[in-house]
């Protein structure tokens, strides 16, 4: 079979010595070394073993995400890895922001996005803003996932803090039938179905995965509806695979945002309503590989993506320079109207390619693994955005109609401009890396990759008083970035290793098109002209250990350092309780921490624990308006944001943990503790609000299966089990029914209870404990 031929080249190509195992395709007669292979780039046949990589490399599985019935990948990189923390702005648990290492993957457009996600060896960061839209990667799909710290240059642009590689199933690891129905809280129901089979006597396989997912949400407005469809083919020899997959996506979610802190008291309303996207995805892939000899193998794919998205985004003042409590419903009786409601549509298109050549002889008598390859991706946006006068009755901004009969005033501009933009980008790559055993213990990985962009923008932007932005540019960045890494293996219980890399980041068509301070912007909507950014460059330093305590019992240690020079903050104005604002250089940031993890197995025990310190702070100082700060200039409403200052959002502390226990060879029951520090609220970037920071917060999530016969199973799960409130979000704003300044947070999610009934039939599942 293919996938033990490349195994065994693998093997035989690096140096590994003993080591831990999983090998998911590898068949279960087969002899080799038990040998943990990770992918380390992109594209990743033969991948690269866990002892030859210098770096502190987390991984999941998709036992684990079934095991957990995890809603979404966000969810469960939230409730497991390490130095992870969450925020969600937006009250919807598909559209949380993932900090790792203080970087952030987030579905908001405008959010500063420090991580590179891939989704099969294809990069999945949206071309318009970089953002990850989560509810576009089916979580029944996954068959693993590698999360790969620092600026690692294999994974291309925009990979500062780290990258993670998603990859999916097929007919082999995952053939049978497995169908699954569930229900509870907040009217959540939900059908996932997962179907793989292999043709032998063609050497072919089928995989196809479907979700359909309704929840009404906990708050207000907040319902959503997630379908989800992917497919993959697959055909191999000894020597040759070929891969076509489908991933469809139709989508709707709503978000209920932030609440005032004098509001809190009823976390289910909305401030202002109503605010959805509708995500809608296409993506074709084919992937290849093949060995041309028996040391030269070769690996490609090409892809083909559509993603449109459609944002309503509600906005409520009473008068936009509040400073006595207002009465709403008289202003509208006046003729005010005192909301707007902005439509935004955004059509992508990208393509792209890459290919590499892995040459797997030995060199200068040693073993080594010598990969070189090109790639290039491309895309076109199309954005258009326009606001409407509204008005606002109770919590919904209703939109009205000039000339209808609802109309309050038909004197009152109806139309209040928009904006009208086309993006390109085009990325290269030229990418080399290598990986030397000096002997069975040293081992030393050498990297660099050349990246050529250009950025160009056309279009206009009409604040509708009549005022045109231009918002024409073309931008180009280029830059060579290296890595270098030194692994040491006294024993097979003990790996040692040290690296260096570098990365960059290319300004988003969002961030240029909002860069002049004299024209501020609206986000996440609104974009006015057109200055240049400089790219952000990240340069990491990691050292650690890893090791194993006994067969069943092991653990790993790092410490990191990443200095980011020309990162890039968007800084508001001070008007619209900070939505307007630009994006600017501002210097130099800095995330510095260590991690460590335990994971161990005993007979029917499985536990895990993962703890990191990320400490991230600007190491630059500059001004931004904040008036809402309670130490904000009381003339300009600006604070100052000194060297040393903690960057908002950013937890320092995390720990996860994770066990298991399975009671009878039917009945496991597993538990998770999420216990998070406190992070600073946004436009708290000097750290001084006297609200502080936000209190840091554990939870506890329950998960339960029952395998009633070889075919039926039972499960349930409750999250926040002793119904904790807290809090992963703050903004500092003004409370536009109160006039006073207050801290605005997104209310915690209660707790919630589904219970289910999988069906499966000629699958590998079961109840068992998911800790290996």
């Amino acid at each position: 079979m293919y996938k033990r031929t490349l195994l065994q080249i693998a093997l035989l190509a690096v140096n590994t010595g003993p080591q831990i195992a999983n090998a998911e395709d590898t068949p279960k007669n087969q002899e080799l070394p038990t040998v943990l292979v990770v992918g380390a780039s992109p594209l990743t046949s033969i991948g690269t073993p866990l002892n030859a990589i210098p770096a502190n490399v987390q991984i999941g599985t998709s036992r684990q995400i079934d095991q957990q019935q995890s809603l979404n990948l966000a969810e469960f990189l939230d409730n497991n890895l390490g130095s992870i923390n969450s925020s969600n702005s937006v009250g919807n648990p598909y559209q949380m922001d993932i900090s790792y290492r203080g970087f952030t993957a987030s579905p908001i457009l405008g959010t500063a996005i420090g991580l590179s996600v891939f989704l099969d060896g294809v990069r999945i960061n949206e071309p318009f803003g970089d953002i990850v839209n989560w509810d576009l990667i089916p979580a029944n799909a996954i068959a693993n996932i590698n999360l790969i710290p620092g600026s690692n240059p294999l994974f291309g642009l925009n990979t500062l803090g780290g990258a993670l590689a998603v990859n999916t199933k097929n007919g082999v690891s995952d053939p049978g039938l497995n169908v699954s129905i569930y229900g509870g809280s907040w009217g959540r129901r939900a059908f996932e179905a997962e179907y793989g089979s292999q043709d032998d006597a063609h050497d072919v396989d089928y995989y196809v995965a479907t979700n359909i997912f309704h929840e009404d949400g906990y708050r207000d407005y907040s319902n959503s509806d997630i379908r989800q469809l992917f497919a993959k083919a697959r055909w191999h020899d000894d020597k040759s695979t070929l891969d076509a997959s489908l991933a469809l996506a139709d989508n709707s979610m709503y978000s209920a945002s932030v609440l005032p802190l004098s509001m809190l008291n009823n976390p289910t309303y909305a401030y202002t309503a109503p605010d959805y996207v509708d995500n809608k995805n296409l993506l074709i892939e084919l992937k290849g590989s093949s060995l041309i000899t028996e040391s030269k193998l070769l690996e490609g794919n090409a892809y083909y993506r559509v993603s449109n998205a459609t944002n309503g985004n509600s906005n409520a003042a009473c008068d936009n320079s509040v400073t006595v409590a207002e009465n709403c419903v008289a202003n509208q009786s006046a003729g005010a109207l005192d909301a707007s409601n902005v439509i935004a549509t955004t059509g992508q298109r990208g393509v792209g390619t890459a290919f590499q050549l892995s040459l797997l002889d030995n060199f200068l008598g040693h073993k080594n693994t010598f990969t070189a390859g090109v790639s290039i991706d491309a895309s076109k946006v199309n954005y258009a955005s326009n606001t409407y006068g509204a008005n606002l009755v109770g919590e919904i901004t209703y939109t009205m109609d000039p000339s209808g009969s609802n109309a309050i005033n038909p004197n009152t501009a109806y139309s209040q401009g928009g904006v009208g933009l086309t993006t390109r980008s085009n990325y290269y790559g030229l990418f080399a890396t290598d990986n030397f055993a000096f002997d069975r213990q040293w081992n030393m990985t050498l990297s660099a990759r050349y990246n050529y962009a250009t950025v160009d923008l056309e279009g206009a932007s009409n604040d509708g008083n009549g005022n045109i932005g231009n918002l024409n540019g073309n931008h180009a960045y280029r830059r060579l970035n290296p890595a270098a890494g030194l692994n040491y293996n006294p024993s097979k219980d003990l790996t040692l290793y040290a690296g260096y890399n570098e990365g960059m980041r290319v300004p988003s068509p969002v961030e240029l098109s909002c860069a002049n301070p004299a024209i501020p912007c609206a986000l996440p909507t609104g974009f006015a002209s057109d200055p240049n950014l400089g790219m952000i460059v990240s340069k990491t330093w990691e050292a650690g250990a890893r090791g194993k305590f006994s067969p069943n019992a092991g653990w790993d240690f790092a410490a990191y350092d990443t200095e980011n020079s020309n990162d890039i903050q968007f800084i508001a104005n001070g008007a619209n309780n900070g939505v307007t604002g630009f994006f600017q250089n501002v210097g130099a940031t800095q995330r510095r921490g260590i991690e460590l993890g335990l994971h161990a197995k005993f007979e029917q025990l499985a536990l895990a624990a993962n703890y990191g310190y990320a400490n991230a702070t600007y190491q630059s100082g500059f001004t931004e308006a904040s008036p809402e700060n309670s130490t904000a200039n009381a003339t300009t409403g600006l604070i100052t944001v000194n060297k040393g200052d903690r960057i908002p959002g950013i937890a320092r502390q995390t720990l996860k943990i994770r066990a298991s226990y399975d009671f009878t060879p039917a009945w496991n029951m597993g538990v998770n503790v999420i216990a998070t520090g406190g992070q600073y609220a946004h436009g708290d970037e000097n750290n001084q609000d006297a609200n502080g920071p936000l209190a840091g917060y554990a939870v506890v999530n329950l998960d339960a299966h029952y395998t009633i016969s070889s075919n039926w199973q039972l499960f349930a799960k409750v999250s926040n089990l002793f119904d904790k409130d807290y809090n992963t979000f703050g903004i500092l704003g003004q409370n536009m029914f109160t006039a006073k300044n207050e801290l605005a947070l997104t209310p915690s999610t209660p707790r919630g209870i589904w219970v289910g009934l999988t069906y499966q039939i000629g699958g590998k599942k079961s109840a068992s404990a998911d800790i290996d």
